[in-house]
């Protein structure tokens, strides 16, 4: 995986007609920066305490693309040019997959930083199968951590239920009613 040296953090135009500041970060410092500005996001988002219900809007984009936004972030998905896209994003079924392996990798780090293990370079990679009957469906994901550094192979069971309760993993097992309106 190539990754660059450095990111760069630019604050752009200032109002008085300024250029503005900038920074390079190393990959850690943008982590932990992002992460920092995830965090205020987050308990902007949730300051009511309404049990923390949401809103996605997928729309059109053209050709086989759909822009999923919610929160003002959007991701683009379409479909393999062998099946009429572009390939210019993940596929829907990509994007659920992402999410569980996402999910299992926040709760892997947060698992991690509690018992002073360093997160970073941190991965979780997702292999799933696509079942052959109907109805269309993945059939199976296999969840494969790595921990640079390793952990103690004592920690190994304790870290593999944490990963196994992340929220979308629990909403597999406990899948949400799902209805459909014409509007």
């Amino acid at each position: 995986m190539d990754m660059p040296a450095a990111a760069r953090l630019g604050t752009g135009h200032l109002p008085d007609g300024g250029d503005g500041t900038g920074a390079a970060l190393t990959p850690a410092e943008a982590r932990q920066l992002a992460a920092a500005l995830l965090r205020q996001a987050a308990a902007t988002e949730h300051h009511n305490g309404d049990g923390g219900t949401g809103r996605v809007v997928a729309g059109y984009v053209g050709g086989e693309s759909y822009a999923a936004t919610t929160r003002g972030h959007t991701v683009l998905t379409d479909q393999p040019a062998t099946a009429g896209g572009d390939d210019a994003a993940m596929t829907p079924v990509e994007l659920f997959v992402a999410a569980l392996c996402a999910c299992a990798a926040f709760y892997a780090g947060r698992y991690l930083d509690r018992h002073g293990i360093d997160r970073d370079g941190l991965q979780v990679t997702a292999e799933f199968a696509m079942a052959t009957d109907r109805p269309a469906r993945v059939r199976g994901v296999t969840l494969k951590i790595w921990v640079p550094g390793g952990i103690p192979p004592t920690s190994h069971a304790a870290l593999i239920a944490v990963v196994s309760h992340c929220t979308v993993h629990n909403t597999l097992r406990q899948a949400p009613d799902v209805a459909i309106e014409l509007t």
